[in-house]
């Protein structure tokens, strides 16, 4: 508008003009100081980031938001930082970066080859094999369910975390309640660590008759 324009004008002219004490202008001030020291804008928009700590767990995944993201194998037992935008998660391990991924909804693996070992059948102590003698040694429908974790995964190791949340039921239930627990689980179709948590918890897995076989 023209009254913009006029006060563009007079702007201009009093910066242009030589300030009483330093003898001179405004103008000269921001090309001398000023100017040199201004920096590129960055590439990209400043993004909200939060920080959190997670801990990688035996399958080489953090988890955040009820998704799991991989991280290098080698980095199994360590603590982790996560810098969490609206897009990205970014992993970081005593101040360098050792992955990145984008975000996604809650009940999904990220996983990136490079992050596998090289064997997907054996990763430190654990191993698909050492899970299913575990579970043998409790009973048939234990063997069952934890096989099923372990087959109906894109890898074994993504199976882990499900395998190991089962059988530590053990500690409170004992060997005859998981087992029956997860008699329940087969038979309903879903054997899955969430519902045979919920059957122990509730106890529903007594009411399994004491008469009925076990899952062979």
């Amino acid at each position: 508008s023209e009254l913009n324009t006029a006060i563009r004008q007079l702007l201009q002219e009093m910066n242009a003009r030589p300030l009483q004490r330093q003898k001179v202008s405004r103008w000269d001030l921001f090309e001398t100081l000023d100017r040199p020291a201004l920096r590129p804008l960055p590439s990209t928009p400043y993004e909200y980031a939060q920080w959190k700590k997670a801990k990688a767990s035996i399958d080489y995944h953090i988890e955040f938001n009820r998704q799991l993201y991989s991280v290098p194998h080698a980095l199994v037992g360590e603590v982790v930082e996560l810098r969490i935008t609206a897009t990205l998660i970014t992993v970081l391990h005593r101040g360098k970066q050792v992955a990145l991924h984008q975000r996604h909804g809650s009940g999904r693996f990220s996983t990136q080859p490079h992050h596998m070992p090289e064997s997907h059948r054996r990763h430190s102590e654990w191993s698909p094999h050492r899970f299913l003698s575990w579970a043998r040694k409790i009973g048939p429908a234990t063997h069952t369910v934890v096989r099923h974790q372990l087959e109906n995964r894109p890898h074994p190791e993504h199976g882990y975390r499900a395998c190991l949340g089962i059988l530590h039921q053990v500690r409170h239930y004992g060997n005859e309640r998981l087992e029956r627990a997860c008699v329940q689980a087969v038979k309903i179709g879903s054997p899955t660590y969430k519902s045979i948590a919920s059957i122990l918890k509730k106890g529903l897995d007594r009411h399994l008759s004491s008469q009925e076989p076990m899952l062979e």
